[in-house]
């Protein structure tokens, strides 16, 4: 006897009528199961990929399953009525970087350490590059080229690949790190200065530092919290003399869309009521971009030197 074959006698249990019942299926079958509220028997759901519709949702319509890994096929659509496709494009994200060149310098703020060579790419960028100096600009290719410092006795302290934009301005400085050395990038583009305005802005490349406020001897805060490895924000500058102090301070700073005007000259030469860690005066010329770099000059804390770049 088939041993998929029942005969019943009389009605079955729970039963009336003595009509006799469908068998569940043996596991993987299919075939129809227990009906549902409705009567009508219900679909199983298909075999681990077998396809095939799944229970309808709230709308009555039989649901299209999601196709089984690597298949491919329409996903269920979001807000929109447009149907997502994998596997189909969508428009590209313009890349950081294009053909043609760039333009950069190197400045050697690693305390301790003695003269580097770098190499950008295949090309040897700077032969002899001591602390505290910086290069001029140079052009080099577009687009991630490796970045190679090494000792001049050729040996490799670090190499790192970084993004030189088309057209890009930047200063690479090679800094200090608990480990020994880095490498970090500057975009040194801004407004050209005009109208009698000069740019200006401090950058912290000294590792032993802590957060700085550079603040006029007037006591306008020109800077808050600057940290290690921040430079802040170009700001106006008009021509005169200036005389700037770095400390760690509780004062508020000027709005950063505030220009810096002239110093009254009965402020120079006066020191502030709070300690301060080093200081600089500073000749300004109209039409020029001043790049002020704080540096280590020394294993104390907060013994800093400038280093004062000035470009047209």
């Amino acid at each position: 006897m088939n041993p998929n074959t029942y005969f019943y006698f009389g009605a079955p249990a729970g039963r009336s009528g003595g009509e006799a019942v469908i068998p569940l299926p043996n596991p993987g079958e299919g075939g129809p199961v227990y009906p549902g509220p409705s009567g009508d028997a219900v679909i199983p759901l298909p075999d681990l990929g077998e396809g095939g519709p799944v229970y309808p949702g709230p709308g009555g319509d039989a649901v299209i399953p999601l196709p089984d890994l690597g298949e491919g096929g329409p996903v269920y659509p979001g807000d929109g009525p447009t149907w997502v496709c994998p596997g189909c494009s969508v428009t590209p994200v313009p890349p950081i970087v294009q053909s043609g060149t760039s333009r950069v310098r190197v400045l050697n703020a690693a305390y301790g350490y003695s003269a580097f060579r770098v190499s950008v790419g295949s090309r040897r960028f700077v032969n002899r590059l001591n602390y505290a100096e910086v290069t001029g600009y140079g052009r080099v290719h577009s687009g991630y080229q490796t970045v190679t410092v090494t000792g001049m006795n050729g040996y490799i302290y670090l190499q790192k690949s970084m993004p030189f934009q088309t057209n890009g301005l930047t200063t690479i400085a090679i800094v200090n790190t608990a480990g020994g050395i880095d490498l970090t990038q500057i975009a040194d583009r801004c407004c050209p200065p005009s109208n009698g305005w000069s740019s200006f802005r401090v950058g912290n490349l000294a590792y032993n530092s802590g957060p700085l406020d550079v603040v006029m001897s007037d006591g306008r805060v020109v800077y808050s919290d600057l940290r290690y490895k921040e430079v802040g924000v170009f700001k106006r500058i008009m021509s005169g003399t200036y005389q700037f102090f770095y400390a760690d301070t509780n004062l508020a700073p000027m709005s950063p869309s505030m220009g810096i005007e002239t110093l009254d000259s009965a402020w120079l030469g006066v020191y502030p009521p709070y300690e301060t860690f080093g200081s600089l005066s500073l000749n300004v010329s109209s039409g020029e971009i001043y790049n002020i770099y704080l540096l280590q000059n020394g294993t104390g804390r907060n013994n800093i030197q400038n280093l004062i770049l000035v470009d047209r």
